[in-house]
């Protein structure tokens, strides 16, 4: 799979999907003027479709050229576990006992703090659950946290600009914030057993600048929005005896997810306490709520596409990768992570022999700062698409919208890496 015709034309593709990204939200307008067609337009409207899309036409273009054979050994070839990794993780994350959990604590620590509980409570859910992420994945960080914010802060009342606003900082944060430790992270963990990078080093290196840029971004954030707050529905002790959760249940499902995190690496035994999980809810059916298995089946076939599309870039990506000094590598990951995911440009970086320490360190804290600029630049960005996509115009996110929104915080994130 090395003609250069076939690179060519993966890289066609590649761009094409790229454009298809940011006229998701066109599709979705067609899809209301064209009635008698918009379950295709709808279709194609949705950006959590998209690489998958148009990874299914690279393997037939793959097979029109080279054959069928070398087309399934190439699609057999690529690494899925992140797909069913970030599948798994959303689903379980989401499920009430964890969510009502956490979003309970939140409201508890968030009426200590000294401002409005709603102020406080949206606070908390752009910068302490996005740093929370580097102990529980930045998937499960960003499917807590979207679960958390959409009642609050995503609803249709509240203006647009305000809204990207808030969901670039998100989306920025939760790409920071996961670099805490060695594992949460998808682009730290890409290069962190390679180059024996562990916890300890990514909390003095990166972790605590990453903390900081997440308190600024969620304060300005907070700042913005501190007048199209409302609270946010949590179960507290009073509440209804049908909506607690037993704490044994709780713990099962905690406990559930933490053998995700633990094991993310090995998908036939995260899989394994997946199908565990699923039995379990069955048979405490009156203790959860609908589980978002299509939502996280969308953003898995979005990875899968974009692990697919995204390993026949490697001809063009590496060269620029390796060619650039430290300070030119820093812009070149902050840029290039916008149009490639942030993991498969580290992974790249991580196959140059002799780089230097201050180019690694460049190299990951431009992929990371630059995390939220788009709906691919980040692997936990499409679940957060897909759960709060409803509360803006036409249920669609516009790339230039987030792109915008993500601009502010990517450059505090970027200053922090830079100048601390």
């Amino acid at each position: 799979m090395t003609d250069t015709p076939i690179q060519w034309i993966a890289a066609a593709i590649f761009a094409v999907a790229l454009l298809h990204t940011f006229a998701a939200k066109q599709f979705e307008r067609l899809s209301h003027r064209h009635p008698a067609h918009a379950g295709m337009f709808h279709l194609l409207g949705e950006v959590e479709v998209v690489f998958g899309f148009w990874a299914i036409v690279l393997v037939l273009a793959m097979a029109f050229v080279s054959g069928g054979t070398q087309a399934l050994d190439y699609a057999e070839s690529r690494n899925y576990t992140e797909p069913l990794f970030v599948f798994v993780v959303m689903v379980i994350a989401a499920s009430r006992p964890v969510l009502r959990t956490v979003m309970a604590s939140v409201d508890t620590l968030a009426r200590v703090l000294p401002v409005s509980t709603p102020l406080a409570t949206a606070w908390l859910g752009l910068a302490a659950v996005p740093l929370f992420g580097s102990l529980i994945t930045e998937p499960a960080a960003m499917t807590i946290a979207a679960l958390m914010l959409a009642p609050q802060i995503f609803r249709p009342e509240v203006p647009e600009r305000v809204k990207y606003v808030a969901l670039g900082v998100l989306f920025v944060n939760i790409s920071i914030g996961g670099t805490l430790t060695s594992y949460a992270a998808p682009p730290v963990l890409m290069v962190a057993t390679t180059w024996q990078w562990d916890s300890a080093f990514m909390f003095a290196t990166f972790g605590w600048k990453a903390a900081l840029a997440v308190l600024v971004n969620a304060s300005v954030a907070a700042f913005v929005l501190r007048k199209h707050l409302r609270p946010a529905p949590v179960a507290r002790d009073g509440a209804a005896t049908e909506t607690r959760v037993p704490p044994t249940v709780v713990v099962v499902h905690v406990g559930l997810l933490a053998g995700v995190v633990l094991f993310a690496h090995h998908p036939v035994v995260f899989l394994g306490l997946f199908l565990m999980f699923l039995g379990f809810t069955q048979a405490y059916e009156r203790h959860q709520n609908p589980l978002i298995i299509k939502e996280a089946l969308l953003v898995g076939f979005f990875l899968a596409g974009l692990v697919v599309l995204g390993g026949m870039q490697q001809w063009w990506l590496q060269p620029i990768v390796s060619g650039l000094t430290p300070v030119a590598l820093f812009l070149g990951a902050l840029g290039l992570t916008a149009i490639t995911d942030n993991a498969a440009l580290t992974y790249l970086g991580s196959l140059i022999v002799g780089i230097s320490e201050e180019s690694k360190y460049m190299l990951v804290a431009g992929a990371v700062a630059g995390g939220g600029l788009t709906v691919i630049a980040n692997a936990p960005n499409p679940a957060g698409i897909a759960l709060l996509k409803r509360g803006f115009a036409d249920e669609t996110v516009g790339a230039g919208g987030l792109l915008l929104g993500a601009l502010g915080p990517t450059a505090v994130a970027a200053a922090a890496f830079l100048f601390l």
